[in-house]
């Protein structure tokens, strides 16, 4: 027997198995995908440890899959002896089910992916598959019941219980006038509810807010864009942020941290987190590691990179660890200020970039005050208060908005 084990690298957070793409008595290769996990983050396919036939399945669809657990076992391909194929138990709802057909017209569908059609009557040439070769995915089922008006929303109440009438309840609220289409949350929407609740809940925060003025990176940026883009690297507004923020941390490390309830633990490596919106789908945070050993030019292509592949859907899940400082551009789409930015736990602090805009203030010029306009935008530091104090949460920021407005023309 082979052991099928969740990978080791799901650092802090929860993942969910989706659905199995092979059922039991499947023949299945070294390295073919055998069952996709997701987690707030990313799906994420596991692929065969070997040659041989899927033996057993011991956690099915919808089950927690914590580092290292074993989802299942494969039969070795050179076995002789002939295993009784095990399924694992299903649900007593599904139980009485018919058994799903390997096909549903001519498409090819994972039995999680074959409960789901036959479950919500899913007319699957209507769906785009996303995965390996156009495969339709358990959250590409999800995305086209998103898209499809539902009707009313589904009851509270677990599977098969009755609400109890001799609970007091609160008299629910008139029908709202017209149509409502009901979207049920998806598993990555649900985590990241999970994760921002828990990060406000045991964190108390506190944002501070200067103004900064980006005339220095953006006469910069003019200078030197056409260079980069022959070296591969977009350079954004975001790379002088992400190294304007590596080097802010020399004057206050312990924004570069996590709490832990017996230590905070201040790392050297500082890997920054970008906050990179998917549309309707949510948000990623892929982290730019060693920030501070990365030239601008080296910032930008990581960060090139990793965008791109987030909004391709082809992050990895090493892509998206070992943060211990993230970046909430909410500026892109017009938000002038936030708060507060959520921690990304267990992390210290975030930092908040809002929309640059044109605006008129005094600054003074050979000894006189002058009117001026000047491209500025709002930064914030939004910081766990367990953490530093508003000291510290005001040195960092000083010294941000100083590199960012001092950034040199060659530098």
């Amino acid at each position: 027997m082979i052991d099928i084990l969740v990978p080791f690298e799901q650092e802090g957070t929860k993942a969910i198995v989706r659905s199995w793409l092979k059922k039991p008595g499947d023949r299945v290769a070294l390295n073919d995908p055998l069952v996709e996990l997701e987690t707030d983050k990313v799906t994420q396919e596991v692929p065969s440890p070997g040659d041989g036939i899927l033996d057993v399945i011991l956690l099915d669809t919808d089950a927690e899959a914590v580092p290292g657990a074993l989802l299942g076992r494969l039969r070795s391909a050179d076995a002789e002896i002939a295993v009784e194929e095990v399924v694992a138990s299903p649900s007593p709802a599904l139980a009485a089910q018919p058994a799903p057909a390997e096909t549903m017209g001519e498409v090819h569908l994972s039995p999680a992916v074959r409960r789901a059609v036959r479950q919500h009557d899913v007319d699957v040439s209507a769906v785009t598959g996303t995965g390996r070769g156009g495969r339709i995915t358990r959250a590409d089922v999800d995305q086209h019941l998103a898209e499809r008006d539902h009707g009313p929303a589904p009851s509270t109440a677990a599977p098969g219980q009755v609400a109890d009438s001799a609970v007091p309840t609160v008299p629910p609220l008139p029908p709202a006038a017209g149509k409502v289409r009901s979207v049920p949350h998806d598993r990555m929407r649900l985590a990241i509810a999970q994760n921002m609740l828990n990060s406000v809940t045991v964190a108390p925060h506190v944002t501070a807010v200067f103004e900064c003025d980006f005339s220095a990176i953006m006469a910069h940026r003019a200078k030197h864009k056409g260079d980069f883009q022959k070296a591969g690297a977009n350079l954004t507004f975001t790379a002088y942020v992400i190294a304007a923020s590596a080097e802010a941390m020399k004057a206050a490390p312990a924004i570069n941290s996590r709490w832990h309830d017996d230590r905070l633990d201040i790392y050297e490596d500082i890997n920054i987190g970008v906050g990179t919106a998917l549309g309707e789908k949510g948000l990623v945070v892929p982290v730019v590691g060693q920030a501070q050993e990365l030239s601008l030019l080296g910032i930008a292509k990581r960060l090139t990179d990793l965008t791109g592949r987030a909004r391709d859907g082809k992050l990895a899940p090493q892509d998206m660890r070992g943060g211990t400082f993230t970046i909430s551009n909410h500026g892109v789409s017009g938000s002038l200020f936030a708060s507060p930015i959520i921690i990304a736990q267990p992390q210290s602090a975030i930092l908040g970039v809002g929309k640059l805009e044109k605006r008129v203030v005094v600054r003074e010029a050979g000894g006189i005050d002058t009117i001026q306009i000047r491209p500025l935008c709002y930064v914030s530091l939004t910081i766990d208060h367990r953490v530093v104090d508003g000291h510290q949460t005001n040195t960092w920021l000083s010294r941000f908005v100083e590199l960012i407005e001092g950034w040199p023309l060659d530098g």
